[in-house]
C-alpha cells in the first residue's frame, strides 16, 4: 500500500505540472554603452553614454554617464610631437572604464571626433594630421574597448550633430509618456536650432521653412522614425580663438621683423596699457578665406577700451560684399535661408555672456549697453561678483570675444532686436552637455541594432509557487505513507 501510495503521489505531481500554463517571459533589456571623445581645437572631452538595446523606433534613448576633461591642449598642438596625443587621452579613458562593467567593456565602441583645430591642421601639414590621428588611434587600442575609428569631422557633421543633441536634450524629438509607459513624440514639437561657437570655426543649424536650397547645407537625417531636413553651415577661421588672432592683424600699425606694434580698442587701457603675446597667424583673410602656412610674430597692442572702435575692427573680418543684394546670403557669398524659430547657442557663446552676468531674455539694448561697458570700465568694476580674480589670460579677450559675438549674429547671421529675443544662451540641458558628441552617439545608434527582448519558457509565478506548495504536502504525505 505504500509504494501504491507514492505512485499516487507522483501521478499527481505530474497531473499538476501538465496543468500549470507555460508562458513567454521577458527579461529586462540589457544596457550598452558608447564612448565618443570630441577633440576640439583648444581642448579634448570624453563622454560616456548608455542606452536600452531595446531601441525606440530603431534610435537608442541614450544618456550620458560621464564627462572627462583631457589635460592639456586641443590634439593638434601635438603636431611635432604626435605621440603625446595620445598619451594625453590615457587618464580619461581609464576613467571612462571606471562606470562601464567589465563585462560590457569589449563591446563599447569608442569613437574620436577631431574638429576645426585638426581641420586646419590638415590643411597646413596633412601628414602631421595623420600622425596624430594614428597616435590617439594606437592608444585608444590598447584599451578593451570597441575601437570604431579617429576621424576629422566636417564642419557641417559638427553643425549638424550639435543640433540633434539640443533637440534631443529638450525633448523635441521624443518624450516619456507615463500613462502610457512609452516614449511618444510631441504633438506640437518645437524644434530648436543650434549656435556653436569654438576655437576654431563656428556653426549655425536649423530647419528652414522650405527646403535647403544648396545640397552643400542641407542634411537630413531619421530619428525615432521622423525625417527632418535642415540647414547647417560651418565657418571655419571664424572661432574665437583664430578670431583673436586675424583681429590682432587688423590692427598691427607699427612692423618690425619679428615683432609688431598696434592699438586695441576691443581692450581695456585700464589692463596696464600693453599687452605682449605671440601671434600665430594661421588664417589669413584675403580673397574668401585663406588658409596658409602659419607665422609666427611678438604683437604690443595698446588698450584703448573703445566698444565702437572694437566693432568695426570686427567687421573687417567679414567679406559683407560678397553677398551683393541676396537676402539669403550671409557673408562670404554663403547662402542661408530666412532664420526660423528659436536658437540654443552654447559652448563660447555661453561662455561670454555668462561672463557679462546677463540672464535670460535681456533685451539687445540691455546687452549692447552691458558690453560696451565691459570695453570701457576696469576691470574689477566689470568682473561679476564671485568670478576668479586671477584670470589674466583671459582678462583682454571678453571685450573683444562679446563684441564678435553681436558682429556674428546680428550682422552675419542677420538677427535683431525682435528675433534677438530667441536666443538662449545655455550650456547644458538637464544632465548632459551640450555639444556634437550625443548627436553623433544617437546617429550611430541607428547603424547599431535593436535586439529582440530576451524571452525565455517560464511558470506563471503565482501558479508556480501553488505547485511548488503542492508538491511538497504531497511528498511529505507519500513518505508519511511509506513509513507507516
Amino acid at each position: 500500500s505504500a509504494i501504491v501510495g507514492v505512485l499516487v503521489a507522483l501521478s499527481i505531481i505530474a497531473l499538476v505540472l501538465s496543468l500549470v500554463r507555460v508562458e513567454d517571459v521577458t527579461l529586462p533589456p540589457t544596457v550598452k554603452y558608447g564612448m565618443v571623445f570630441d577633440a576640439g581645437s583648444s581642448h579634448t572631452s570624453l563622454f560616456v553614454y548608455e542606452w536600452d538595446s531595446d531601441k525606440e523606433n530603431d534610435t537608442g534613448v541614450v544618456s550620458q554617464t560621464l564627462s572627462c576633461d583631457v589635460q592639456g591642449p586641443g590634439i593638434s598642438s601635438y603636431a611635432n610631437n604626435p605621440p603625446e596625443a595620445g598619451n594625453s587621452l590615457r587618464e580619461c579613458l581609464g576613467r571612462a572604464l571606471q562606470v562601464v562593467p567589465a563585462e560590457k567593456q569589449r563591446d563599447v565602441p569608442a569613437y574620436l571626433g577631431a574638429t576645426a583645430g585638426m581641420r586646419l591642421l590638415r590643411e597646413q601639414n596633412s601628414s602631421a594630421a595623420e600622425q596624430v590621428l594614428a597616435a590617439v588611434a594606437k592608444t585608444m587600442q590598447e584599451f578593451p574597448v570597441a575601437f570604431r575609428g579617429a576621424r576629422i569631422l566636417t564642419g557641417e557633421e559638427e553643425g549638424a550633430y550639435g543640433w540633434i543633441t539640443i533637440n534631443y536634450l529638450l525633448d523635441s524629438f521624443t518624450k516619456y509618456s507615463p500613462k502610457a509607459h512609452a516614449w511618444r513624440r510631441p504633438e506640437a514639437a518645437n524644434i530648436f536650432g543650434a549656435l556653436d561657437l569654438g576655437g576654431a570655426s563656428t556653426q549655425i543649424t536649423f530647419m528652414p521653412e522650405g527646403s535647403v536650397l544648396s545640397q552643400n547645407e542641407a542634411s537630413e537625417f531619421t530619428l525615432y522614425g521622423h525625417s527632418y531636413n535642415i540647414y547647417t553651415h560651418s565657418y571655419l577661421c571664424y572661432g574665437q580663438n583664430e578670431m583673436l588672432q586675424r583681429l590682432a592683424k587688423e590692427l598691427i600699425v607699427v612692423r618690425g621683423e619679428e615683432h609688431l606694434h598696434g592699438a586695441a580698442p576691443c581692450q581695456q587701457s585700464s589692463l596696464g596699457q600693453r599687452h605682449a603675446g605671440s601671434l600665430e597667424l594661421v588664417c589669413l583673410y584675403g580673397r574668401g578665406n585663406e588658409i596658409k602656412q602659419s607665422e609666427n610674430y611678438t604683437v604690443t597692442l595698446e588698450g584703448s577700451g573703445s566698444a565702437s572702435g572694437c566693432l568695426a575692427a570686427l567687421r573687417k573680418l567679414f567679406n559683407f560684399s560678397a553677398c551683393g543684394h541676396s537676402q539669403d546670403c550671409t557673408f562670404d557669398g554663403v547662402y542661408q535661408p530666412p532664420l526660423r524659430g528659436q536658437f540654443i547657442a552654447f559652448s563660447a557663446f555661453y561662455y561670454n555672456f555668462k561672463f557679462l552676468n546677463l540672464t535670460e531674455g535681456q533685451p539687445l539694448a540691455v546687452v549692447r549697453e552691458a558690453i560696451e561697458g565691459l570695453c570701457t570700465r576696469s576691470w574689477e568694476d566689470v568682473r561679476p561678483s564671485g568670478y576668479p580674480k586671477e584670470n589674466p589670460k583671459r582678462l583682454p579677450k571678453y571685450c573683444a570675444n562679446a563684441n564678435y559675438i553681436l558682429t556674428l549674429l546680428l550682422d552675419a547671421y542677420k538677427f535683431n532686436e525682435t528675433s534677438w529675443n530667441n536666443i538662449f544662451f545655455q550650456m547644458k540641458a538637464g544632465s548632459a552637455d551640450a555639444g556634437w558628441t550625443l548627436g553623433y552617439m544617437l546617429n550611430l545608434t541607428n547603424r547599431i541594432p535593436a535586439e529582440a527582448p530576451a524571452r525565455l519558457k517560464g511558470h506563471r509565478p503565482s501558479l508556480w509557487a501553488a505547485a511548488v506548495t503542492f508538491i511538497i504536502l504531497t511528498l511529505v504525505l507519500g513518505l508519511a505513507a511509506l513509513l507507516l
